[in-house]
């Protein structure tokens, strides 16, 4: 079995080659399977689908951090990089637009400003 923190100090070409031998393997395995192989490879088949699924895993995140570097100040950020958040989230007003007034609210609140009244205790 394969650790993730193994596979991350690996480059890129190690991970397609290691990614290659595994899938030839599930292949095998799936061949013994159908023409009645042992038990233990039935077994295995498991196992290297479960390492298949870590080397992509591993290899996506590095090509989205390598990614995300090299959009580092670029003016547009692409969709998958991007925070998801929910669409009601990102379709929401900006806190700036929230608190933006009207040039005529804005007059009325420096013409008449809430009043304030001393209350006897």
């Amino acid at each position: 079995m394969v650790k993730a923190y193994e596979l991350r100090g690996k480059s890129k070409d190690e991970l397609l080659t290691l990614l290659d031998e595994n899938r030839k393997e599930l292949s095998d395995l799936k061949v013994a399977k159908v023409t009645g192989g042992a038990a233990s490879k039935i077994a295995k088949i498991k196992s290297v689908r479960k390492n298949i699924a870590r080397i992509l895993t591993v290899h996506n995140t590095q090509t989205k951090d390598a990614v995300r570097k090299a959009s580092v100040g670029s003016k547009f950020i692409s969709k998958d990089l991007r925070l998801k958040k929910t669409r009601a989230m990102r379709r929401a007003l900006t806190k700036e637009q929230q608190n933006a007034k009207t040039i005529k609210q804005a007059k009325k609140d420096t013409h008449f400003p809430m009043r304030r009244y001393a209350v006897k205790a």
